[in-house]
């Protein structure tokens, strides 16, 4: 479990699609430097969200640190895009005596999303995206929260036809993660709200279960619906 508050941007020095040392485990690595700050207390399998995935520590120096990225990370996020000498948001998995700022952030990421445009406004800038997969914006809504490439930020608004959302990020915030840095057409990962999804199944569930049952609850919400417009 993460706050989506980055730690520290981290830089990317390998990328290997094929690590068969000891510590590669015979598929994709990434290794990570310029980590120290995060590494002080650091052990093997450990989770690092690295821009915003979760992902286990299998190896680690002073100020570097190498994980694995499995088959379904690399298809759902954008890591396999990154080069060396990239920049990536670091953060470490929450301990019970920090602070939460953020909101609870999974590491698991949803989709992706491409920038489509980014517009000063004062000493803020607002960012625009389209996410890959539309269907994600149904968890998506105005002063809700998103977690993108790993950090916590606040939706400003969202426009479900035409399947884009924008943030803003502070003049702070700005020199803290890696999102200012991206250009227009380049992607982050994007992680919904998991609040969302766990009462969406639950509703669909209580629906589906009334629509096939005499007095189910989807009747009785129309019947009572009706009895009180007919007594208006």
């Amino acid at each position: 479990m993460f706050t989506g508050i980055v730690e520290t941007i981290g830089t990317v020095s390998s990328l290997v699609p094929l690590d068969d040392s000891s510590t590669g485990g015979g598929g994709t690595s990434l290794t990570i430097s310029n980590a120290e700050c995060i590494l002080d207390d650091v052990h093997l399998g450990d989770s690092i969200a690295v821009n915003g995935t979760c992902l286990t520590v299998t190896e680690f120096t002073k100020d570097t640190f190498k994980v694995g990225v499995a088959p379904e990370t690399l298809r759902r996020t954008n890591l396999g895009d990154l080069k060396v000498g990239m920049g990536v948001n670091l953060e470490r998995a929450v301990a019970g005596h920090v602070r939460f700022g953020g909101h609870f952030v999974q590491g698991h990421v949803d989709t992706t999303a491409t920038i489509l445009s980014k517009t000063p406004d004062g000493n803020a800038i607002t960012i625009r995206f389209r996410p890959s997969d539309p269907a994600v914006l149904v968890y998506i809504v105005e002063k809700g929260y998103i977690t993108l490439d790993g950090a916590s930020l606040t939706i400003v608004a969202v426009d479900d036809k035409e399947e884009w959302f924008e943030v803003m990020l502070v003049a702070y915030t700005q020199e803290k993660i890696v999102i200012p840095k991206k250009q227009v057409g380049e992607s982050v990962n994007v992680e919904v709200d998991m609040a969302g999804k766990y009462i969406e199944k639950q509703v669909k569930a209580h629906l589906e279960k009334g629509l096939g049952a005499q007095g189910g609850l989807l009747q009785k919400m129309v019947q009572e619906a009706v009895e009180k417009a007919l007594r208006k």
